[in-house]
């Protein structure tokens, strides 16, 4: 179990590795781990040189330039600290600093204190002669004035020295953080570590989990690390951390989001036209993207905006059309005269009241205005008369002779029309064709005024239409309908004369 962790570990870090190397920030980061286990003179101590081992290869990976101690003695603690506090002053300020420690801690009247391999104590006066204090390291770290510190002490094992007066004390005391500094206990003050029994520490072995995962700031990582040491440990050890960092702090940065794929030529027409109500737009896509992924979609859409053009206006719509504006009137000012009668033809809505404002001021300042009302009102009476006329006719004359005013030429045909059969009336173009044949060739008129020859001369009907003997039985019945003599009157690419055997056909049952 130990030796497939420990190639999971291998693997995981050469990944931070590559990892880091692509995303770390230009500043050093330097690391001074230590493990001490082989005690000569106390009880030793199982895994604090493989907690070390594995914290250095950790913060390697994750940038650290890393000094690894194991089973030391007090002089290379001592020289090994002072050197940590020499690097980090050459490095600068915006170095980041950790310091690690597994092995013995004791303290004595609140001064916590590492203890080397060889350290032999029988007074607990003579303890900072055999030890080395914890805040010595401090102290070298608030020497370089960097901006961030870390020191994570994995060293309440027990107390090596409980037998001697004055040194009953369990676990480490509280230190205070200089700025700029976090500090990690393996267990709350006053309180003893678990050494661990599968080759680290509970505690080292959740922060070896956790340190690698990108973008986990510090505090939250810590107190990952708080939740999975309870839950190793059955709740009876609680690990403990005291900051007073000014800035964030990660191990492994976050990876950078992945830059998005510009998009392609087809992706950017279609944004553009993904929501027009121009049919001509959507004519010019289908025309430039075929087979384009959107093209089903612009089809659809084209369809649809052919079918509300083709149906007649609900009279909410038409109600709800504004009149033209009329002409602003002229600035000139009117006689009192003039006021008189262009006021009596604006309450009566009379032609015959604008008629005489105009006679009696051709040049007034509100001739303008009359003449548009006067033109208005012979468009109602022409409407009203036309309407009169065709309202008294039957269902198919009526519709007929809307059919005739568009296209001139249309007749009733003398028998049903149907879908495959030859159609006998219509115009050129249409007589002697089938509605099958005639939705699969070539519009005789543009679908939309204005839109260039390039575009639908030649071209079939599918190239806008997904006709099927269904979906034209669908738009035939809008010309069955009450108000089909408007759509009839309305142009269409293949004449006036298919529209007008498409009613016929849907009358008959689309046979």
């Amino acid at each position: 179990m130990a030796e497939l962790r420990s190639r999971i570990l291998g693997l995981c870090l050469a990944l931070l590795a590559a990892l880091w190397s692509s995303t770390a920030v230009a500043t050093d980061r330097i690391a001074l781990v230590i493990g001490n286990g082989a005690y000569r003179n106390v009880t030793p101590l199982d895994n604090p040189v493989t907690d070390a081992a594995d914290m250095a290869a950790t913060l390697e990976a994750a940038g650290f330039t890393v000094t690894l101690l194991l089973d030391a003695d007090q002089p290379t603690l001592n020289s090994s600290i002072a050197g940590f506090g020499r690097a980090l002053r050459d490095a600068g300020r915006d170095a980041t600093g950790l310091f690690y420690y597994a092995g013995h801690g004791v303290q004595s009247f609140g001064t916590n204190y590492l203890v080397p391999v060889e350290a032999a104590l029988k007074n607990a006066a003579d303890l900072d002669l055999v030890a080395v204090a914890a805040d010595s390291v401090l102290r070298q770290m608030n020497s370089a004035r960097n901006r961030t510190n870390i020191v994570i002490l994995d060293a309440c094992r027990d107390n090596p020295f409980e037998a001697i007066p004055d040194m009953d004390d369990n676990g480490l005391a509280e230190m205070n953080a200089p700025t700029g500094t976090f500090l990690s206990y393996s267990t709350a003050p006053g309180a003893v570590a678990l050494d661990g029994l599968d080759g680290n520490s509970p505690f080292t072995r959740s922060l070896l989990d956790h340190i690698p995962q990108p973008g986990l700031p510090i505090e939250q990582l810590f107190k990952t690390v708080r939740i999975d040491v309870l839950d190793r440990t059955g709740g009876r050890q609680v690990p403990w951390d005291a900051s007073s960092l000014t800035g964030d702090f990660t191990f492994v940065p976050a990876a950078p989001e992945p830059a998005a794929a510009p998009p392609d030529d087809i992706d950017l027409a279609w944004n553009a036209v993904r929501d027009t109500r121009d049919s001509l737009q959507l004519l010019l896509f289908l025309r430039a993207y075929p087979d384009s992924h959107f093209a089903d979609q612009a089809r659809d859409m084209l369809n649809g905006l052919m079918v509300s053009e083709l149906s007649p206006p609900s009279p909410s719509q038409q109600a709800a059309a504004p009149p033209p504006e009329p002409p602003a009137p002229a600035a000139a000012p009117a006689s009192d005269a003039e006021r008189a009668l262009i006021e009596t033809a604006r309450v009566s809505g009379s032609a015959v009241d604008y008629q005489a404002y105009l006679d009696t001021f051709p040049d007034g300042t509100y001739a303008e205005l009359a003449r548009f009302e006067l033109a208005l009102l012979a468009e109602k009476e022409r409407d009203a008369q036309q309407s009169t006329v065709i309202a008294a006719l039957p269902g198919s004359d009526r519709a007929l002779q809307i059919a005739r005013d568009a296209e001139p030429g249309l007749v009733p045909p003398t028998g049903p029309v149907t879908f495959e059969g030859a159609l006998e009336t219509g115009g050129p173009g249409i007589v002697g064709e089938s509605l099958a044949a005639l939705i699969r060739g070539s519009p005789a008129y543009p679908p939309i005024e204005g839109l260039p020859e390039s575009i639908w001369k030649d071209a079939t009907c599918s190239t806008c239409h997904q006709w099927t003997r269904e979906a034209l039985c669908t738009q035939a019945g809008t010309y069955v309908a009450e108000a089909a003599p408007g759509a009839l009157a309305k142009s269409h690419p293949l004449g006036g004369g298919f529209k007008h055997n498409l009613r016929y056909w849907a009358e008959g049952g689309c046979q």
